[in-house]
């Protein structure tokens, strides 16, 4: 904890990652090391603070294009990072996530046992990641940061994801992704509600006032402020179980669609259900301004237009009366395709790997992405549906349902699959500028 007063953002310090919206349409790659040596390891991190774009800088050496990095618990153990040090960070980020996976639902199919290696180990210490408008600037930032890590005998690659983004904004399930993020006060960045007021900078970057008028920060305040905490995972999309899903309970094309909007709470194009009730308006979900400027209590509070189990409102409630205060749950969420599309209209798997690389950033591991993932994604008492879970990422065993609500009679699916299957993720810790250059000066 600080005593830190001053709540105007440094933003000359802050990693552009934490803030900055990705790039339409953009590829990205994810790079994780292994500390060997701690010598090179912070090398590494003193080379990182001249390859990381700040938030300040509107305009990279490389246009729309950015390299973040993040630090897992073991890594910043391998750097020597003093224990006293380590035990002011949040507990969910020294425990990891594979400890906490019965709490997040990754049980089954989605147990770290089955994860990808070496995601969830302990040998996961950094994490880079660069974002690009397109394939060939992805590369030229990849190789932009690559004198970070290259030519360090004690620092070694252990794994690579490349994702991408489609120009129409789609995941591998066909809806537009990316439409929702909040406004972060100080920041000088738009949220996508124009009905929301910003939240406070502490919400998202430590070291500033929160939502409840608490400052965290990791000690020392050097470490601490001005960074945030990285939740990356990666999700498999079983894309053919879902379309058969929706055709199994439809009526027809057009019936199919509406259910799948019910499902998610968007149409595909990315027009809410809210704004876009009984038919798809594609104009309405391209225009940022208008698609994602909402709320739910006014006029629809029983879920008649969205219904309360659907995908957006159990992500973010909004001013929907459910248990928890909904401001002191939101993140900043990013999402990126890795694999090959299933062509359209295929209802059998090919055996391909599919899916999203997600990033969550929030300064409250646990009262953001681990509330929202146990409390509102896999349970359903929030807003009184017992147990019921998410519809699209629900951790269930194939006995899961989800109520439509409907006049006279409600819909409801019964026997639900498992649609998404977690293969991996981490905790991680975005340091600001200042405190990668202290990282890379530690001695023992």
């Amino acid at each position: 904890m600080t005593t830190h007063t001053d709540d105007a953002l440094e933003l000359a310090d802050i990693q552009r990652g934490v803030l900055s919206a990705r790039p339409t349409p953009y590829a990205a790659t994810y790079l994780a090391f292994r500390i060997d040596d701690r010598r090179d390891g912070r090398e590494l991190m003193r080379r990182a603070s001249t390859a990381v774009t700040s938030a300040a800088d509107p305009v990279s050496p490389l246009g729309d294009t950015w390299v973040s990095v993040a630090v897992t618990c073991r890594g910043l153990e391998a750097l020597g990072v003093p224990r006293a040090s380590l035990e002011t960070f949040a507990w969910e980020f020294r425990q990891g996530m594979a400890a906490r996976a019965a709490a997040l639902g990754d049980v089954g199919e989605s147990g770290p046992e089955h994860w990808e290696a070496p995601l969830g180990g302990p040998g996961v210490h950094v994490v880079l990641t660069a974002v690009a408008p397109d394939p060939a600037r992805l590369e030229a930032a990849v190789d932009r940061a690559r004198p970070a890590y290259d030519r360090l005998s004690g620092v070694t690659a252990v794994w690579r994801q490349d994702c991408y983004a489609l120009p129409t904004e789609t995941e591998h399930f066909g809806y537009r992704d990316g439409v929702s993020h909040p406004a972060v006060e100080g920041s000088g960045i738009p949220g996508s509600n124009e009905l929301e007021v910003p939240l406070k900078a502490g919400e998202f970057v430590l070291g500033y006032r929160d939502e409840i008028g608490g400052i965290q920060s990791p000690r020392p305040t050097v470490l601490g402020r001005n960074g945030s905490y990285a939740v990356f995972r990666k999700l498999h999309q079983d894309v053919a179980a879902f379309r058969r899903c929706l055709r199994d309970n439809s009526s027809g094309p057009e019936d199919e669609e509406l259910l799948a909007a019910k499902i998610m709470g968007r149409w595909r194009s990315g027009a809410p259900l809210a704004l876009a009730p009984q038919a798809d308006d594609p104009a309405l979900g391209a225009d940022p301004h208008r698609r994602n400027t909402f709320l739910y209590e006014s006029d629809d509070p029983a879920g008649f237009k969205t219904p309360g189990g659907c995908h957006i409102r159990r992500a973010n409630p909004r001013d929907a009366a459910v248990a928890g205060e909904v401001r002191l749950h939101r993140m900043i969420r990013r999402g990126a395709v890795y694999g090959p599309p299933l062509p359209e209209g295929v209802l059998e798997d090919d055996g391909a790997d599919r899916g999203l690389m997600f990033a969550f950033i929030g300064a409250h591991l646990g009262r953001q992405f681990e509330f929202v993932q146990s409390q509102w994604m896999n349970d359903g008492v929030f807003f009184g549906a017992n147990d019921a879970q998410d519809p699209v990422t629900g951790s269930r065993d194939g006995s899961g349902d989800f109520t439509v609500p409907r006049r006279p009679l409600r819909r409801r699916l019964t026997s639900l699959p498992r649609f998404v299957v977690t293969r991996g993720g981490e905790y991680c810790f975005l340091p600001g500028l200042t405190a990668l250059r202290w990282l890379g000066d530690l001695e023992d």
